[in-house]
């Protein structure tokens, strides 16, 4: 695509053959038709299975729809590729399973760049909706972000969530300093965002879960403690600012 877009999608993807070609054919049909020129941005995270050859021959069909291979690294260095390179004044990272239906997105329409420069998702408070989600999931999640808000890094109910809107401008502010790869990812962008003093809403979701999801709730888990020290040592050492 070479014309600068409105909005672009951008999705990380790591072997998602099975349902990429789905979610981008919901996407084509279902993006508001007044947003004007748009993108769905795939950023292949070094896939070993079709995912590639899958979105080149969506990609061949549709224009709009753009492949960005890259190395793998984890979904952290995807989505700072893809946010980077999109084209869009708006910028919304979209996990490959669309799991928030997409009647959602323009809820965070309605208030990016207006009200705020960042918009995230959350699944918890009032007017979020969680469906089909296992409880012992539910409460991981509850634990991790208990440990993040604790950290004095970021806020909000729910960093994990996995859409989230950028206006081009945060993107710029934001990504260019990001160092981790995996799935802590939001949480630096989130203490970035702070740290630059950008102004972030959170928007309540509907969202459904999938069976099956690329994380690993143990090994997952254990990294993303991890990597929440990282972000507390760099932050502590100023390799943010």
């Amino acid at each position: 695509m070479t014309a600068a877009a409105a909005l672009s999608i951008v999705i990380p993807a790591y072997n998602e053959e099975a349902r990429i070609e789905s979610t981008i054919r919901i996407l084509q049909a279902d993006l508001p038709r007044d947003i004007g020129p748009w993108e769905i941005r795939v950023v292949d995270d070094g896939s070993l299975d079709g995912t590639m050859r899958v979105v080149q021959a969506l990609a061949a069909e549709d224009p709009r729809v753009v492949l960005q291979q890259e190395p793998h690294r984890g979904k952290g260095g995807a989505v700072r590729a893809g946010l980077l390179a999109a084209t869009g004044a708006l910028r919304f990272m979209c996990d490959a399973d669309l799991s928030m239906p997409t009647h959602e997105l323009p809820r965070f329409l309605a208030v990016v760049p207006s009200q705020c420069d960042i918009a995230i998702g959350t699944r918890e408070g009032a007017g979020a909706r969680r469906v089909g989600e296992p409880g012992h999931r539910h409460t991981m999640g509850r634990v991790f972000n208990w440990l993040v808000r604790s950290s004095g890094l970021a806020g909000g109910q729910d960093t994990q969530c996995g859409f989230k809107m950028f206006t081009a401008e945060a993107v710029q502010a934001i990504f260019p300093w990001t160092r981790i790869e995996g799935w802590a990812m939001d949480i630096e962008v989130l203490y970035l965002a702070k740290l630059r003093g950008l102004r972030v809403q959170e928007i309540p979701i509907e969202w459904h879960y999938r069976e099956r999801s690329q994380v690993s709730p143990v090994t997952d888990s254990v990294r993303m403690a991890r990597d929440l020290l990282r972000i507390r040592l760099n932050a502590i050492r100023g390799r943010y600012r």
